[in-house]
């Protein structure tokens, strides 16, 4: 059995190189999007449509950050802004069709990508991946 602190870092390691994974694959999705901008509008699919302060909560962000990389949505035309119906002052940010068309395009990309490199996966090896994942994931 590994030593523990060898077994953290090869899970950072590894952690590190998924990261830079996906941010590459966003790059390939649209050449203006990072990853936390693609992160941004597939946030705002997700819950239906968010004000930027919620964004900011959600993903632990500066307000500025959000409201950079909410510019840079706009300005490419996969976001549109709404009155936010609880608060006139506010704004509902949520994708627009070229929006929602890109998300569509970007999860066959990473669902494709991920079959393939489960294939030689069995099912039980598949299921403890994924239920890793989760309880990474919860823990904060």
């Amino acid at each position: 059995m590994p030593d523990r602190d060898v077994t953290i870092t090869t899970v950072q390691r590894e952690l590190t190189a998924f990261a830079r994974r996906a941010r590459h694959k966003a790059a390939q999705i649209h050449p203006e999007l990072s990853l936390v901008t693609y992160t941004l509008l597939d946030h705002m699919r997700e819950s239906g449509g968010c004000r930027g302060t919620d964004l900011a909560e959600h993903f632990l962000l500066d307000k500025s950050t959000v409201s950079r990389q909410t510019g840079v949505l706009e300005r490419l035309g996969l976001i549109v802004r709404e009155p936010d119906p609880d608060d006139r002052r506010g704004q509902i940010l949520r994708p627009s069709p070229d929006g929602l068309r890109l998300l569509e395009e970007a999860d066959r990309q990473r669902r494709t990508s991920f079959e393939e490199r489960f294939t030689d996966w069995d099912d039980a090896d598949l299921a403890r991946f994924a239920d890793y994942l989760r309880r990474y994931n919860a823990a904060g």
